[in-house]
């Protein structure tokens, strides 16, 4: 998918599925389908329900998107588990 062909939102994630796949609700409201870009993945970043992500869709599928940021929305005094 070409750069200059996507469309940038940010986005909550609302249900995890298997093999890195995940719900992702919009702050407009919609719901997409969207995958873990390959540097998150090759990273091993962590994305769990309920975190923000920034998320590419394509103008050519607008249910299926791509996550290429995860937000860091822990707050002060917050433990990792």
């Amino acid at each position: 998918m070409p750069k200059d062909d996507v469309i940038e939102f940010d986005g909550v994630i609302k249900e995890v599925l298997p093999n890195t796949e995940f719900i992702v609700e919009l702050k407009n409201g919609h719901r997409i389908h969207a995958h873990v870009s390959g540097k998150i993945r090759m990273n091993n970043i962590r994305i769990l329900q309920g975190q923000e992500v920034k998320v590419e869709i394509s103008t050519y599928d607008l249910s299926r998107g791509r996550i290429t940021r995860r937000y860091n929305t822990r707050k002060k005094g917050d433990t990792i588990s």
